[in-house]
């Protein structure tokens, strides 16, 4: 994979803050985007920039937005291999997808949801809240000490004929642990349990085959994978529709309306896709799939995980720093993440910014669960750097150098190193 030929795609790469290159180490929140999907995305705006959608405006822009929209979907379809195009939902993100699922979903009151105790808000959020509007019971399966995923906790929970569904982070966005997809669909689906997986932090960084995986529902964001933002996927397996509810309703859902009767709805995926759509994200959406169909999947994960050992090595050797999750790079694919043990520490990202131009994120990353259950101090913070296939061994260099002058600081000297968890 030729590295420098695609950070040639990303202008933002280009810039310069005193005298410095940016590092970009925040990918688990939103990529850069090359120039072909702004192109893609300009061109809608300067060219034919009218409504989509099905009975709306025929004309010749109208039928050119249409074509362009649909032929994202089929990328996207291809992109996944799935059976079908039909299987392809427009959604603003991946929040979105899953609370789709959420309430779209046959739950009756008593239904049992099984996530693990280790999920992004928005996978977690809209299952508690459908617990307390329907009477569905939502159980978390604890993760491992070392945050990798319990198989056999989960041949327990199965033991439950309620359970209906599972809802799993696919990789996490918290520590970058891929969980056994395949072997976790293989026993739901041998209990009748429908899987839905959160692909938020997969489907960017490896290829994730809906058909060899089984999987029922999948949702994705496009901006975490050199998309624009407010567009988001979810694919749904083509025969559960038969069952799948409406979520939200409304123009472009419906075929025809009376005033006395029920209204005709159009066949899925169009009648998720309620009102006046960003088709100009949809059409940059194709293009960030296209994009990534040019490049090898394969190598973008196995130059992440390089990568992800580099940091690891470096990384280990500070007694102030602790790694979350498993210690094997290869375990925690394009994210690192790690506790600050040193009062003061709190503020390194902020000073990584203002060094050496190095964004990363700090915080809980929107997995407040996990933190609060573990009992997680207040007085430490944890750091995430997040990667992809336009950085560097010599950013990841950079970075670690950094590091090392601000904990060489005097202001540092002498502080004690302070236990990660509340006694």
């Amino acid at each position: 994979m030729d590295v420098n030929r695609i950070r040639a795609d990303f202008e933002p790469l280009a810039r310069e803050r005193n005298g410095k290159p940016p590092i970009y180490f925040d990918n688990g929140c939103m990529t850069l985007r090359p120039r072909a999907v702004i192109d893609a995305m300009c061109a809608y705006y300067t060219q034919f920039p009218a409504c989509g959608g099905a009975g709306r405006s025929h004309h010749w822009f109208a039928q050119e937005t249409n074509e362009r929209v649909e032929a994202a979907r089929e990328s996207i379809r291809r992109f996944l291999n799935a059976a079908h195009t039909d299987e392809i939902i427009f959604t603003r993100n991946t929040t979105e997808g899953i609370n789709l699922v959420a309430r779209a979903f046959p739950f009756q009151r008593g239904d049992v949801v099984l996530t693990t105790d280790k999920e992004h808000n928005s996978n977690l959020v809209p299952w508690q809240y459908m617990a307390a509007k329907m009477g569905i019971e939502h159980r978390a399966i604890p993760v491992r000490a070392d945050n990798t995923f319990d198989l056999d906790a989960l041949e327990s929970a199965l033991k439950d004929p309620r359970v209906k569904l599972a809802a799993f982070g696919h990789v996490s966005n918290l520590d970058g642990v891929e969980i056994p997809a395949r072997e976790i669909i293989r026993m739901c689906h041998e209990r009748g349990v429908q899987v839905l997986l959160d692909g938020a932090q997969s489907v960017p960084h490896q290829r994730v085959d809906v058909q060899a995986l089984g999987v029922d529902y999948l949702a994705f964001s496009l901006h975490k994978m050199c998309g624009p933002s407010g567009v988001g996927a979810l694919y749904v397996r083509r025969e559960h529709y038969a069952h799948l509810d409406n979520f939200l309703v409304g123009g472009d859902t419906i075929r025809d309306t009376w005033a006395d009767r029920p209204p005709e709805f159009l066949p899925p995926p169009y009648k998720y896709e309620a009102g006046l759509q960003d088709y100009g994200g949809r059409i940059g959406a194709g293009a960030a799939v296209e994009y990534l169909e040019r490049l090898d999947m394969q190598a973008i994960h196995e130059h992440e995980v390089a990568l992800n050992r580099c940091l690891t090595e470096g990384l280990s050797q500070f007694e102030e720093l602790e790694i979350i999750g498993p210690p094997e790079p290869e375990k925690r694919g394009s994210i690192i993440c790690f506790f600050t043990k040193k009062p003061g520490l709190g503020l390194l990202a902020d000073m990584l910014d203002e060094r050496s131009n190095i964004m990363v994120r700090s915080g809980m990353f929107c997995v407040n669960s996990w933190f609060n259950a573990r009992r997680i101090s207040r007085n430490v913070t944890a750091v995430r750097v997040s990667l992809y296939m336009y950085n560097t061994l010599d950013e990841c260099k950079v970075f670690l150098d950094t590091v090392r002058e601000i904990l060489a600081e005097p202001m540092f000297e002498g502080l004690p190193i302070l236990p990660v968890r509340e006694p």
